[in-house]
């Protein structure tokens, strides 16, 4: 055969060359049939008359190039060491020795190179020593990529976080009046003694936490992206999981949130379950917000050369504390139910409902999104039923003692200032409830009010149309009349307050409070009738005897006997009575001086001067219109007088 020759002038030859040399980098054949292939191509073309030499030449440098690699790699491996100073270099701690790390990560790139270049797969024996090579490397970057990690969290400072969380805090103080025990944990706002109900803590500024020192994730990146370019990204993401899923759950200790089974949380009290519900609503905040948020990043990070890989990471890593968490919801979702555990209950739905939609933008692990809406699910419901049931207790609240001073009952407290908290829960119920508006339908439409009502506002007029149903009823317990008055003005007044002074008003309409007032005004009237009749009939003109001339003396006596004895009664019983409310109060007795006082006035000046000439006059005009005025000053308040102190004050 001729070899054929070609002229194409300077620098042909270093060109052909080249090429062959990559057509040896690219044949995936053994060595023996790649240099017969070669020399055949040489036959034609007097340029590959060197085309051996460069054979051997580049099988030659690929093997210094993976001896020099494999000796650094073995150097750093326990079992191989042979020396004192190599098991020395190998106790060195990544961090601590930087010039040799990169070294390392230099020959692990060497080799991964030289075996994907394809340079020295001809010998099997060289591939051989290479995939033990990476083993080994590989064993030992996933041992340095934990170590690295361990060493270089960030331990959570629960102290700024928690500065750096807002809170709105309504107190509520215990309940001094017989009433049930489902009632006992709320009265009066002002009260001094009393328990507080936080509501919704909030995140101020957005924080930004380092979870990992900042100087070691370029370290954590470069041992990451070599485990994943050498195929062992399973290694790498399990190695990575377990740490940092380990370091999140001691966050939840350090937040307060301990393991807990199911059958644990129902068994606690309610004391000590509201503080881990305040903990556990606070801890969602901060594991969403702040923890997971940063986990998230921080894969970004160390793996942003792979998005599944990143993916996988973040599920896996997150996945033990928020199921922690949800496992404590669940528990209390299907716990006992109690109107103390309402406001509890909506914090931990709302807090939940919020990082659902953080959960379903960070997470693409369906099951953990399905498992969140679950939970939420089971509080939603747990929050309705218990409003439901407090509902029912309220209607059904049977204490049979009645208030002795006719004053607010506690039950009316504890009902109003408990719907004044649930107004700020008002969004979260219209929802909860908006399919469930068979009760309200008993309701009484009026001016079709009701068609504008919100889901929610329609479950307050029910729940206050209870309340007044069932004080309606305990004040039959009263055999006074003008006390059962009394007892129905100041718990209707309370109730129109707490509705007026609030955003209650808003929900139930100023209709409402005007015919809550003409109820009150109607009260008012009934207690006068009921109260002043008989003391004012004494001051009529029938039955003594003709004209003021030459009325009966005897029966004048009897009637102004009869005047002081009914006004004692009243004047020692109702100063006992109590209306807290200064402005009923002074309603009050001006309504009764407006009856009294003329017609006392008015009958003394027609008949007082037929007794005022006589003996013991003073006996049966005891008091002037005057003095009865000031008597009326003490009636309401609370402070039973005896009857001594009448005629003391009258002299």
């Amino acid at each position: 055969m001729t070899t054929t020759t070609t002229n194409l002038g300077a620098g042909s030859e270093d060109r052909v060359m080249a090429t062959a040399q990559q057509i040896l980098k690219s044949l995936n054949t053994p060595k023996e049939v790649r240099e017969d292939m070669l020399l055949i191509f040489s036959s034609f073309d007097n340029r590959l008359s060197n085309i051996t030499d460069l054979i051997n030449e580049n099988s030659d440098s690929a093997g210094v190039r993976f001896d020099a690699a494999e000796k650094v790699i073995l150097q750093w491996d326990s079992s191989s060491s042979s020396s004192n100073a190599d098991a020395s270099r190998h106790s060195l701690p990544w961090e601590d020795s930087p010039d040799e790390a990169a070294e390392y990560l230099s020959a692990v790139d060497e080799i991964l190179h030289l075996v994907a270049d394809m340079s020295i797969r001809s010998d099997n024996k060289i591939m051989d020593r290479a995939e033990t090579a990476i083993q080994m490397a590989m064993s030992r970057l996933e041992d340095e990529f934990r170590l690295v990690l361990i060493r270089n969290t960030v331990p959570l400072d629960s102290e700024r976080l928690y500065g750096s969380i807002r809170r709105v805090s309504l107190s509520f103080a215990a309940n001094d009046g017989e009433i049930g025990d489902e009632f006992e944990s709320f009265a009066e706002v002002d009260s001094e003694r009393g328990c507080f109900h936080e509501r919704g803590p909030s995140f101020g500024d957005d924080l930004c936490v380092d979870l990992i020192n900042p100087d070691a994730v370029m370290e954590l990146k470069e041992i990451a992206d070599r485990m994943i370019n050498a195929g062992y990204e399973k290694e790498c993401v399990q190695a990575y999981s377990n740490v940092r899923r380990d370091a999140l759950d001691e966050c939840l200790v350090i937040l307060g949130v301990e393991k807990l089974s199911i059958e644990e949380v129902q068994k606690i009290e309610w004391k000590a379950l509201d503080e881990k519900m305040k903990k556990w609503i606070q801890a969602v905040k901060i594991t969403v917000r702040v923890l997971l948020n940063g986990e998230k990043r921080l894969c970004d990070q160390i793996f942003n050369g792979s998005n599944s890989i990143k993916e996988i990471c973040f599920n896996e890593t997150g996945k033990g504390c928020v199921m922690q968490l949800l496992n404590f919801g669940e528990a209390v979702a299907i716990g006992k139910r109690s109107s103390e555990k309402l406001f509890r209950i909506l914090d931990m739905y709302d807090v939940l409902a919020d990082a659902l939609l953080e959960f379903e933008m960070m997470f693409t692990d369906e099951y953990m999104c399905t498992e969140a809406k679950g939970v939420l699910a089971g509080l939603g419901d747990a929050a309705k039923g218990t409003f439901l049931e407090f509902e029912n207790a309220v209607k059904n609240e049977a204490s049979k003692k009645p208030m002795q001073n006719g004053e607010i009952h506690p039950l009316t407290r504890y009902v109003m200032n408990y719907v004044k908290l649930l107004v700020d829960y008002s969004e979260t119920l219209n929802s909860l409830l908006e399919n469930d508006e068979d009760e309200a339908d008993g309701l009484k439409s009026e001016d079709g009010e009701l068609e504008t009502m919100t889901p929610f506002a329609k479950r307050l007029l029910l729940l206050i149309s209870s309340l007044e149903s069932n004080l309606e009823e305990k004040s039959k317990l009263y055999e006074d009349g003008a006390l059962h008055c009394i007892f129905l003005m100041n718990n209707n007044l309370y109730i129109v307050q707490k509705v007026k002074d609030s955003e209650l008003r808003k929900l139930l309409g100023d209709n409402w409070v005007r015919k809550r007032r003409g109820s009150i005004r109607q009260y008012a009237t009934s207690y006068l009738r009921t109260c002043w009749t008989k003391a004012l009939h004494c001051l009529k003109d029938e039955g003594i005897g003709g004209s003021s001339n030459n009325a009966s003396k005897v029966a004048l006596k009897e009637r102004f006997k009869s005047f002081n004895a009914c006004f004692e009664d009243i004047y020692r019983i109702q100063t006992g009575w109590k209306v807290p409310d200064p402005q009923l109060r002074e309603e009050l007795r001006i309504s009764i001086s407006e009856k009294v006082i003329p017609a006392y006035r008015s009958f003394m000046g027609r008949f007082g001067s037929q007794l005022e000439s006589g003996r013991h006059a003073g006996k049966y005009i005891k008091y002037t219109p005057e003095d009865l005025e000031n008597y009326l000053l003490d009636l309401f308040e609370g402070s039973p007088l005896v009857l001594h102190h009448m005629r003391r004050k009258s002299t």
